[in-house]
């Protein structure tokens, strides 16, 4: 995972647990994990731009994916390959340099080309077998920020980013600094 630039994740059973459910006007609702959300900040902060490429498109994936402030995004991509080459085309990077983190078949195209492909627990049996790395969590239960500490730790970043967050404290417990 050394080198890697940025880092696409799919939305649906990666950043989610896969599962739809429908408010009474027939919007779609998905559950979000504060972990994995903070997690892709901390990637951005660590110098890997968080990216997102996803087969659907709900207005609830658009709110996440602004609430987190993330800029580089596809929606509704029926071919995720062309999405997400056009992403990274943009960003002048290769694949060579790029993680990816998805569950089901459509990603496989992304996770096979990619210098370091991620599956959540629960992802397909044919995702899982070519993963780099398969986490211990599930989609949406942390998942995905599993694969932000690996690609942090991997360039380097994850100690200095947690020292960050640190406050020294006194024997009586006063912060200090």
């Amino acid at each position: 995972a050394q080198g890697v630039r940025a880092a696409i994740f799919d939305v649906d059973g990666v950043l989610t647990d896969g599962g739809l459910r429908y408010g009474p006007d027939g919007e779609t609702l998905k559950v979000f994990n504060v972990l994995d959300g903070h997690g892709l900040k901390l990637l951005r902060q660590g110098g890997i731009e968080p990216l997102v490429v996803t087969g659907r498109d709900a207005p609830s994936t658009r709110r996440r994916v602004a609430d987190l402030g993330l800029v580089h995004a596809v929606f509704g991509a029926a071919d995720k390959l062309a999405a997400a080459q056009g992403l990274i085309d943009s960003l002048g990077i290769g694949w060579d340099r790029l993680a990816v983190m998805g569950d089901d078949w459509p990603d496989l195209p992304l996770l096979q080309r990619a210098r370091f492909a991620c599956a959540p627990a629960q992802a397909h049996a044919e995702v899982r077998a070519i993963a780099d790395h398969v986490t211990a969590l599930r989609g949406g239960e942390g998942a995905a920020r599993e694969c932000c500490d690996l690609l942090l730790v991997a360039a380097g970043r994850y100690a200095s980013l947690l020292q960050g967050s640190l406050v020294t404290l006194d024997a009586s417990g006063t912060t200090q600094g």
